[in-house]
């Protein structure tokens, strides 16, 4: 029996022969970083449209406490049995981000962000990616939407970058998501599809390659970064055909939900099982889900929600019927994926001992918000280095860097200030460093 850990360094020596070079070359420090405690990987769930808190502290709860003996709200009830692993956080604040109807890549940039202004520098997730174990792709975004953006939209994340004027990809299709993590495992028309897209992705590479020389100077950085897509995407896939046969006992069973959906739920679903196969399988050790995609749409028709979009953001949340149905649904998500990850050892305990799963909006408590507070749960403690099963409440002077100053140290990676400079930090930030309240 070849064990999860002796795999993972297997897969990712496959993909260091690959480039011809270590894939992560800080992976070993990296490594040793976690094996004492801290996550092992990281899950950012987003929920567009802002997070009032009064749907997630318990009626009565003013000051920091335990959740011991208190009820959650009933947005959040599914996570009644889960309160120990629970912590709710209120009080940090985004006015640096400038949100109105999205903070956009500043909701994990920590930095301004607007519609149709690319990212200013790489965002939480993809530095976590960075630092964590080794996997086969260091991070992935999935985006659930109404069918027709699912189906239709470029697919270009407005949540996650790997730094300026660098955005992380999104995907919305489960079909083609499924064809890039699985397509060299499958049979009949996936098997078949998944070979075209490959032998069109090989073409493309080459053709933008040769092309892209003789651009002026001047564009040849920014068309450098188009054929780089290409490139990272036949290498993945070219990884994990070397690892098939581990891959196998990962991949979700494809059904009607994929190809003959009912509603557009039907596939936020089927997303999810992917993510979580990604997760299970060691593909991957950082995974951001955007409900709503970062910006202003979203669709749940398949849970009786026959608002979309943009007017969503204009209801008040708290006891209004539509919203508590949005975020029971993220809920039972958060649900599952905790027992997923229970179901599968690591180490003397579970994956999910080693994970941290971040619940957010990335539009702070509301649409069209000054960012004041922005409240976060945070699920799992990660073989105790944070605390769980309560409830805390700050002053609103210190801002979401600091929790993602946090998370980079719960891995070992000291950071005073995350993307915030000193001059910015003092007119934003009362503090330095991470969150005491969050850290045991």
């Amino acid at each position: 029996m070849i064990s999860r850990r002796k795999l993972l360094h297997q897969m990712a020596a496959t993909a260091g022969a690959a480039f011809g070079s270590p894939l992560f070359p800080n992976i070993g420090q990296a490594a040793s970083r976690v094996s004492g405690g801290g996550p092992k990987r990281v899950i950012f769930f987003m929920q567009n449209q802002g997070f009032d808190p009064k749907t997630c502290i318990p009626a009565g709860m003013t000051s920091s406490g335990s959740l011991a003996k208190a009820k959650l709200p009933e947005p959040i009830e599914a996570l009644e049995p889960f309160k120990e692993r629970l912590h709710i956080i209120n009080g940090l604040h985004g006015l640096h981000t400038s949100p109105s109807h999205s903070a956009f890549f500043g909701a994990l940039g920590g930095y301004r962000g607007s519609d149709g202004v690319p990212p200013s520098g790489p965002t939480i997730d993809y530095d976590l990616s960075k630092v964590l174990p080794e996997t086969l792709l260091p991070h992935l975004c999935i985006g659930m939407d109404s069918m027709d953006n699912m189906k239709a939209k470029p697919t270009v994340a407005n949540l996650s970058a790997s730094g300026a004027g660098q955005p992380i990809f999104m995907h919305s299709n489960p079909n083609h998501l499924y064809q890039m993590l699985y397509g060299g495992i499958s049979q009949g028309d996936i098997r078949k599809q998944h070979e075209a897209r490959s032998s069109m992705f090989d073409r493309i590479e080459q053709l933008a390659a040769a092309h892209g020389k003789a651009l002026p100077m001047a564009d040849q950085a920014r068309y450098g970064q188009y054929v780089q897509g290409f490139h990272d995407i036949n290498g993945l896939r070219g990884r994990l055909s070397g690892v098939s046969d581990h891959l196998r006992k990962f991949a979700p069973k494809v059904d009607d939900r994929y190809t003959k959906p009912e509603f557009e739920t039907d596939w936020h679903d089927v997303l999810l099982d992917l993510g979580v196969s990604a997760l299970k399988s060691g593909i991957t050790s950082v995974l951001t889900i955007g409900s709503g995609r970062g910006e202003i749409f979203g669709s749940w028709k398949g849970i009786g929600v026959e608002e979309q979009g943009h007017n969503l953001g204009h209801m008040k949340q708290p006891d209004n019927p539509i919203w508590i149905k949005i975020r029971q649904y993220n809920s039972r998500m958060l649900v599952k994926l905790m027992e997923e990850l229970e179901s599968v050892p690591e180490g003397s305990g579970t994956m999910m001992d080693n994970t941290l799963i971040v619940y957010t909006s990335n539009n702070a408590d509301a649409q069209h918000t000054s960012g004041a507070t922005w409240p976060v749960m945070l699920l799992g403690n990660c073989n105790g280095i944070f605390k769980t099963g309560c409830f805390t409440q700050l002053d609103g002077k210190r801002p979401i860097n600091a929790l993602y100053a946090t998370i980079l140290k719960s891995v070992g990676v000291n950071c005073d200030r995350y993307n915030m400079s000193e001059k910015m930090a003092a007119k934003f930030d009362s503090g330095i460093g991470p969150l005491r309240e969050v850290l045991v």
